[in-house]
């Protein structure tokens, strides 16, 4: 059973990713064999990359990144809720990517991204070499969110339409094909 971790990519007071987290993470709970594993950085509380030596080493002297190395370890693949700001990504997604190395090698990653009405996809663009510099593999679904022209946020609570509700279940079928394939493929 692959054990998927679902990041909450934004730790801003009143953001919406919290509740498209929430969806994401109530539809893959109903997904047969998912093990999922829910970090909200906001609650994570990584403080800014504060680890002596190169993450590449694994020497970590705080017991922050060892718990959060212990977590990204046990998961054998990824989908980030993030936001796109300022025409890229968040900085606390950035921050969480940037404390490991090995960990993230050949695990597959699907986005859901959220924004204005480029619905996050210049965010995921910008994100892109990151994820490769970290041997990270794309799902080619990607569920984007518009926000425009209103919120979708009703009652605290995510409103998907149709079509992100059909591509999130694309994205799920790709992460547990991409999770059996690439398990040979990764290495401490």
């Amino acid at each position: 059973m692959p054990r998927i971790m679902i990041v909450v990519g934004s730790v801003r007071p009143g953001r919406v990713g919290l509740p498209i987290a929430q969806w994401v993470k109530g539809a893959a709970e109903l997904v047969e064999g998912f093990d999922i594993d829910f970090v909200d950085l906001a609650e994570l509380h990584l403080p800014f990359m504060d680890e002596p030596n190169h993450p590449r080493l694994r020497q970590y002297t705080k017991q922050h990144t060892v718990d959060w190395s212990a977590r990204v370890t046990a998961a054998e693949g990824f989908i980030f809720v993030a936001p796109e700001y300022n025409h890229s990504y968040g900085p606390a997604l950035k921050n969480a990517l940037d404390y490991l190395a090995a960990e993230w090698w050949r695990k597959p990653v699907g986005m859901v991204s959220y924004g204005g009405i480029s619905a996050g996809s210049r965010g995921v663009t910008a994100l892109e070499p990151v994820l490769a510099m970290l041997g990270l593999i794309r799902a080619g679904a990607e569920v984007e969110i518009s926000l425009l022209p209103d919120s979708r946020i009703i009652d605290g609570a995510f409103v998907p339409n149709d079509r992100e509700t059909a591509v999130l279940g694309k994205l799920f079928s790709e992460l547990s094909m991409l999770t059996q394939s690439l398990r040979s493929a990764q290495t401490d």
